[in-house]
């Protein structure tokens, strides 16, 4: 694909405000970046240390050197199939080795890997194939399903098939099978899919080349986001980006170390979990416990067994762990890092979990990021020398942050209020077939320089640290005042009730937007429902202005999470918009 691939981009040094440096403490501000691919990093990883554990999967260990063998046969095989350079695979598969092997032996061949969730909705996938242009496809066996009923509209040469039970040891893959392959539905005899041990096993044969010399700007990855306008866009990103983030990850990092383990329950096909949770660590040394499902539950019994140096995860996440007893005799002494990121995190919660932390001898608090998938994910740290309230961090190296007024490239003043926009090594080519809203999002400034508008509402103070305030096209809009969900939710969750909240604008006739809030209460609340409304209600009016108070509070047992573990504010959304059409539509019908 050379809607990217080819095109060198140098950007020079932002002649802009930096009073972050000063405050990094012993991280640099600049670094030396990586030029090769992703699989070079790797490789070269697996040369210095060959014995080291790359990856647990569910009681298996695998060394680098035999890693860098399975990426090899991989890449082998997809040579020997007709996969070229500059070709597109479609990677769908949760987090299990057989994804990490073939994203890595993609990337070898000089491919792209096109990162699509198996969850997704067949015209999701259809879009996602459509769009990258994919000749070949991964997947697991139980969601043949999917690509059997759109193979008639997509570009795919090669559907290969696997299954969890393809990595297992003998005695594993029996008990897999009782406990989740008889489940799964045959794929028919007649299917034209080619199964994961034959696809390595044909290419063994292949002895033509397969190792392309590609560039730190050559387009390696697509990632897929709602972008600006909340509608799906796939995202460029190249060999660079991916080293860039791993590089800066371990450099605000310090204390990691070649071994250290990170437990990788973030998703492969989100940037989070890839840049983050993978290549962050097989590229520096480090060891990926990956978990391709898991529960809050799962999770706390994985932590107490595997004992991780590392952890990062989604808030959501972390307030059911509060909510479970599995960890509470829990020795997390091994710990050295916390990470929170893919949704804000609000004040109250990372109170309450770093009480948590440091009562289970964990010596160090959640430190919070924030990031987009335009920039891979992370793009700023909460320092682990200076925590300020409400902050999610300093950015990191080589990466230059500015809050502009909404809608234009003015820079605003320290503490004052603005769209967020940053420009960096990790930052995207562009969306994929998209120029128009490439030209939305990627900007360039009075300085020369081209930056990213993230869309999100957010400032800066005179020290440098970031301040994540509100998704912008999240902005509720009420009799013409604008209100900003995300301050309302940290009012609400800071109450002794609150386990969780989220709030919305549903359609009103009279003032646009009504403000709405949904309610999780505590698991050990007494009180009935109606007489913790008024309780919420009169704790609200203290602290929020009248035009900001909603105007209703529903309390829900659960509330709906998307696919990688954010609240799904826009299922709430939905629900209440079509209430309000019904209720229309009944008026209309009695008049």
């Amino acid at each position: 694909m050379a809607l990217f691939g080819k095109e060198e981009k140098t950007q020079q040094t932002p002649q802009v405000k930096t009073p972050w440096i000063k405050n990094l403490g012993n991280v640099p501000a600049h670094l030396e970046y990586f030029q090769g691919s992703m699989y070079d990093k790797v490789a070269e990883v697996a040369r210095n240390y060959p014995n080291n554990i790359a990856y647990d999967f569910m009681g298996g260990k695998v060394r680098y050197k035999d890693f860098i063998n399975k990426v090899d046969n991989c890449a082998r095989a997809l040579a020997a199939i007709g996969v070229k350079e500059g070709e597109a695979v479609t990677i769908c598969m949760p987090n299990a080795p057989q994804a990490v092997v073939m994203f890595y032996a993609v990337n070898k061949i000089g491919g792209i890997a096109n990162m699509v969730h198996p969850l997704s909705s067949e015209k999701e996938i259809e879009f996602c194939l459509k769009l990258s242009k994919s000749v070949v496809c991964l997947t697991l066996d139980q969601f043949y399903g999917k690509f059997a009923n759109i193979k008639e509209h997509v570009p795919l040469r090669s559907l290969i098939l696997t299954s969890i039970k393809d990595v297992l040891s003998p005695v594993k893959k029996r008990g897999y099978y009782l406990l989740e392959g008889r489940k799964i539905a045959k794929v028919p005899a007649t299917a034209e899919v080619v199964w994961w041990e034959k696809f390595l096993l044909d290419g063994m044969r292949y002895k033509g080349p397969y190792h392309a010399n590609k560039r730190a700007n050559d387009t390696a990855v697509i990632l897929y986001s709602g972008g600006t306008t909340g509608t799906q866009k796939g995202i460029a990103l190249t060999n660079l980006n991916f080293n860039a983030l791993s590089q800066q990850i371990i450099a605000t990092n310090p204390m990691f170390k070649p071994g250290d383990k990170m437990l990788a329950v973030m998703p492969v096909f989100h940037g989070f979990g890839l840049g983050v949770c993978i290549h962050s660590m097989l590229s520096e040394g480090g060891r990926c416990l990956l978990i391709p499902r898991f529960t809050a539950e799962s999770y706390a019994k994985l932590i107490k067994k595997h004992k991780p140096n590392f952890i990062a995860g989604v808030p959501t996440l972390y307030e059911a762990l509060l909510r479970i007893h599995t960890l509470d005799k829990a020795d997390l002494s091994c710990l050295k890092g916390v990470f929170s990121g893919g949704d804000s995190l609000s004040i109250e919660l990372k109170k309450k979990f770093d009480k948590f932390l440091k009562d289970h001898n964990a010596p160090i608090p959640v430190r919070e990021g924030y990031g987009t998938t335009e920039c891979v994910t992370a793009s700023c740290l909460t320092p682990s020398h200076w925590y300020k309230e409400g902050s999610i961090g300093l950015p990191f190296p080589d990466t230059y942050y500015q809050i502009c007024k909404p809608g234009t490239e003015e820079e605003v003043p320290y503490g004052t209020e603005g769209e967020i926009c940053l420009t960096g090594p990790t930052m995207m080519q562009g969306y994929v077939d998209n120029p128009e809203e490439t030209a939305q999002t990627l900007r360039k400034h009075p300085d020369g320089m081209t930056w990213l508008h993230t869309g999100d509402l957010g400032m800066m103070d005179e020290d440098g640290f970031i301040y994540f305030k509100q998704r912008l096209k999240r902005m509720i809009v009420t009799s013409g005042y604008n209100v900003y969900p995300s301050q309302i939710e940290n009012v609400l969750d800071a109450h002794e009730l609150v386990h969780m909240s989220c709030v919305i604008g549903v359609p009103d006739p009279l003032k646009m937007q009504r403000v709405v809030a949904f309610v999780m209460l505590k698991p050990d609340v007494k009180v009935s429902e109606d007489e913790a409304r008024e309780i919420l209600m009169k704790y609200l009016e203290k602290h929020v202005a009248k035009f900001e108070m909603p105007k209703e509070i529903e309390f829900r047992k659960e509330l709906p999470k998307t696919l990688v573990g954010k609240v799904a504010y826009r299922v709430l959304e939905e629900e209440e918009i079509k209430k309000y059409q019904a209720q229309e539509n009944n008026t209309g019908d009695q008049e």
